[in-house]
C-alpha cells in the first residue's frame, strides 16, 4: 500500500505529456490562482473600481508620468479619441487642454527634460511642461511611438523613418535634428530603449538596434505583432507574437511559452483568436508580465477560459491564467501619493479598475478558482485501487474538492465525485471501494466572496492491482 506525497505544487503545464512532467501527478488546468509561496497555490486576489468612466467609451490606454520633482504626477487614459488626466492618480478624470486626438487608438508618449510629448501617428504631434496641457510641437513628425535615447527624443514615423530631436529638448526638431530610416520590409511596429541600445521593430517581426553608430539587422522575424503587448521587467522585455511569448535581454528574442503552448495555438484552432495577436494589451506589475487575450479552449482538457488574461511570473518562470469579469483593454503600473505601487487597467465599457490584494472579489463579483491535477503515480498503464487522500489547505477557507477515476483525459467520460470541503485546513477522504483506475483526476473550486484558499499539498495512498 504505498503513499505518495505531493508537497511541491507542480505549475500549469500543457506542453510536456502529463506522465513525463515528473513528479507524481502534473497540473493541467488552473484558473484564478498563483503560486503565492513556492510549491503552494494560492487564490488570486481581486479588484475594485478606479475613478469614473469619462466618456464611456473603451480604455484604450492607460500611462503615468511623475515630474521630475518626484512627488507630482498624472494618469493618462485615451477613450474614444480623448485624452483624459488625473492628477495625483485621485482626482477624476478630466479632458487635457487639447487632447482631442481623433480617430487615435493609441498615443506614443517619452518624456525628456520634464517636458512630455505624444502623439498618434494621425494628428500632429503635441507636448506639454505642466502635464494637463498639451500644444502643438512645431516641425516634429507625425509619429505614434516615441522613447529617450541618447539624450534626444525619437519618434517612430508612419512607414519606415525613425526621427530624433534636437539634443536636450523634446520640442525642438529642427536645430539638430534627423531621422534614420529602418530598411527591408514591413512598416515600423514599435521603439524602444533597452541597455543603451534603440530598438526598431516592424510588423512583419523584423528587429534592428542601434547604439548611436551603427544599425543592426538582428536578422529575426520573432518580433513583437502587437505593439500594446510588450511589457518590461529588470530591463527584460516580454511580447506577444503569433508563435508565442518572447522574452529579450539584448541579443535575440527566445520563446518563453512552452508550457502553455495549447493555449496559443493548437491543433483545434481554439487557441488565441488571429486578430488578437495584433493589439493584445499588456502590463507588468511586481516581477509579473499580464497580457490579456480574450477567449481561449486549450485541447487537452477541452475547457475555455473567456475573459483570459495570461500571466508569466518572471521570478519563478511560470504560467498563470487568470479569468477576469472585465475583461482588460490596457494596464498602468503607478506609483501613488503614499508611495505604493499600484496596478490599473481598463475595460471595453470605459470603466478603470485597481488591483488590491485585500480584494475577495472582482469589483463584487466572485472569483472562481479551478485547480485540476492528473495523478499518475508514475504509472499511468497500472490499474490501481485508490484508498485514502489526505488534502492541506490553510484553516477556514471555502475550497471544495472533487476527484474522477478514470482512463482517459476526454471531457464528456469524467464523472466527478464531490468529496465536500476542507474548511478545517486538513482533511482525510478514504475514497469509495470502487475507486479503482489507471488515473485519478483531483480538482479543487473555489468560488467564494469570503475568503482565499492556501492550498499546501496533499498525499494519496493507494494498491497496484497486478494483472497476470
Amino acid at each position: 500500500m504505498p503513499t505518495l506525497q505531493c508537497y511541491d505544487l507542480p505549475e500549469l503545464q500543457l506542453r510536456i505529456s502529463p506522465f513525463e512532467a515528473g513528479g507524481i501527478s502534473t497540473c493541467i488546468r488552473e484558473v484564478n490562482v498563483d503560486h503565492d509561496l513556492i510549491g503552494a497555490l494560492k487564490k488570486r486576489s481581486g479588484y475594485v473600481t478606479y475613478l469614473g468612466t469619462a466618456n464611456g467609451s473603451q480604455v484604450n490606454q492607460l500611462f503615468n508620468w511623475t515630474r521630475n520633482n518626484g512627488t507630482q504626477f498624472w494618469n493618462y487614459r485615451l477613450s474614444g479619441g480623448i485624452l483624459y488626466y488625473s492628477t495625483q492618480g485621485t482626482g477624476e478624470w478630466t479632458v487635457c487642454g487639447g487632447g482631442t486626438f481623433a480617430g487615435a487608438t493609441q498615443i506614443g508618449h517619452a518624456v525628456l527634460e520634464d517636458t512630455m510629448i505624444v502623439g498618434d501617428g494621425i494628428n500632429y504631434t503635441r507636448h506639454t511642461t505642466n502635464g494637463t496641457s498639451f500644444g502643438t510641437t512645431t516641425s516634429a513628425p507625425i509619429a505614434s511611438q516615441f522613447t529617450d535615447f541618447q539624450g534626444r527624443i525619437w519618434a517612430m514615423g508612419t512607414s519606415s523613418d525613425t526621427f530624433y530631436s534636437t539634443t536636450g529638448t523634446a520640442s525642438d526638431w529642427t536645430t539638430d535634428s534627423s531621422s534614420l530610416r529602418i530598411p527591408g520590409p514591413g512598416k515600423l511596429l514599435s521603439l524602444w530603449k533597452n541597455l543603451d541600445r534603440l530598438v526598431a521593430t516592424k510588423n512583419v517581426g523584423a528587429m534592428f538596434k542601434y547604439d548611436g553608430y551603427n544599425l543592426l539587422d538582428m536578422t529575426t522575424s520573432l518580433g513583437p505583432t502587437s505593439a500594446q503587448s510588450i511589457g518590461e521587467v529588470e530591463n527584460f522585455k516580454f511580447w506577444l507574437n503569433n508563435l508565442g511569448f518572447f522574452a529579450y535581454g539584448g541579443n535575440s528574442p527566445e520563446i518563453i511559452s512552452n508550457p502553455i503552448r495549447k493555449q496559443i495555438y493548437n491543433d483545434k484552432g481554439n487557441g488565441i483568436v488571429g486578430t488578437v495577436f495584433q493589439n493584445a494589451p499588456a502590463g507588468a506589475f511586481q516581477y509579473h508580465y499580464y497580457c490579456a487575450v480574450g477567449t481561449v479552449t486549450e485541447d487537452l482538457t477541452d475547457e475555455t477560459i473567456n475573459n483570459l488574461t495570461i500571466l508569466y511570473d518572471y521570478q519563478l518562470n511560470e504560467w498563470h491564467n487568470y479569468d477576469t469579469l472585465n475583461l482588460p483593454t490596457a494596464f498602468c503600473q503607478y506609483q501613488d501619493i503614499n508611495g505604493n505601487q499600484q496596478f490599473i487597467f481598463g475595460d471595453k465599457n470605459g470603466q478603470c479598475y485597481q488591483f488590491e490584494g485585500t480584494s475577495l472579489t472582482d469589483n463584487g463579483s466572485p472569483i472562481n478558482a479551478v485547480v485540476e491535477h492528473v495523478i499518475h503515480c508514475n504509472a499511468p498503464e497500472v490499474l490501481k485501487k485508490w484508498n485514502y487522500l489526505w488534502l492541506f489547505f490553510n484553516p477556514g477557507c471555502n475550497a471544495r474538492v472533487q476527484v474522477c477515476f478514470a482512463d482517459t483525459f476526454i471531457k464528456g467520460k469524467k464523472k466527478w465525485i464531490d468529496l465536500g470541503d476542507v474548511s478545517s485546513g486538513y482533511k482525510e477522504f478514504r475514497l469509495p471501494d470502487e475507486a479503482r483506475s489507471r488515473l485519478m483526476f483531483l480538482k479543487v473550486t473555489e468560488s467564494s466572496k469570503d475568503t482565499r484558499f492556501d492550498w499546501y499539498g496533499y498525499a494519496l495512498n493507494y494498491d497496484e492491482i497486478q494483472r497476470y
